[in-house]
């Protein structure tokens, strides 16, 4: 029972510190985005590729926005790092999918990528070239930020508040954020099935 009330003190606590005022940039920049008729591809590996899944999901069907991960399509994603190489599989996929100006990338990861350290190239190749072509940039990501935080337009850092922990508040955190915006009245375009049922109680 210690480590369950640690866990959930813990969840509130980063509750807490989320910082308002980046959570709400970012809804403006999504509004944008649509706005331009623009795209959103997210990209993200291990938890926050299933995350992307998720969120490519939620995008489309609630807030109207078409939105892409590279990490649906198994044979290109394979076909891919087989070929190329880990590294480009994002880069490679935004380029086929002509990222432009009009679009954003979204980032789920802990870390955020480090090109230094050889840590998520695949995430920082991609934002170098979301960069070149203009392409407006989000991430949820956990610690410091990494490259992501660096680059991003708008970034949320998942407080740490125990560095044995990191890894599955950032990924859970990842989904309350998302949730958040898809829900925000300025990005729902969709009432969701459960909402839209007037049930008597």
């Amino acid at each position: 029972m210690n480590y369950i009330a640690k866990y959930l003190e813990e969840t509130k606590d980063i509750v807490d510190k989320i910082n308002y005022k980046e959570v709400e940039k970012m809804v403006h920049l999504i509004v944008g985005t649509r706005e331009k008729k623009g795209r959103i591809f997210f990209i993200g590996v291990g938890g926050g590729a299933g995350n992307s899944t998720h969120a490519v999901n939620d995008f489309r069907k609630i807030a109207g926005i078409e939105a892409y991960t590279p990490t649906d399509n198994v044979s290109e994603l394979t076909a891919r790092t087989n070929d190329d190489g880990w590294d480009s599989v994002f880069v490679e996929f935004l380029k086929t999918s002509k990222l432009s100006e009009n679009d954003m990338v979204f980032v789920f990861s802990v870390g955020g990528g480090d090109k230094d350290r050889n840590i998520s190239p695949n995430i920082v190749k991609a934002l170098e070239y979301a960069k070149k072509v203009g392409s407006k940039i989000c991430g949820i990501v956990g610690r410091d930020g990494g490259y992501t935080a660096k680059v991003a337009d708008a970034c949320i850092i998942i407080p740490t508040v125990n560095t044995n922990t990191v890894t599955p508040h950032t990924e859970a955190f990842q989904a309350v954020i998302w949730h958040l915006l898809v829900s925000h009245p300025d990005i729902c375009v969709n009432e969701m099935k459960w909402e839209s049922l007037k049930i008597k109680k």
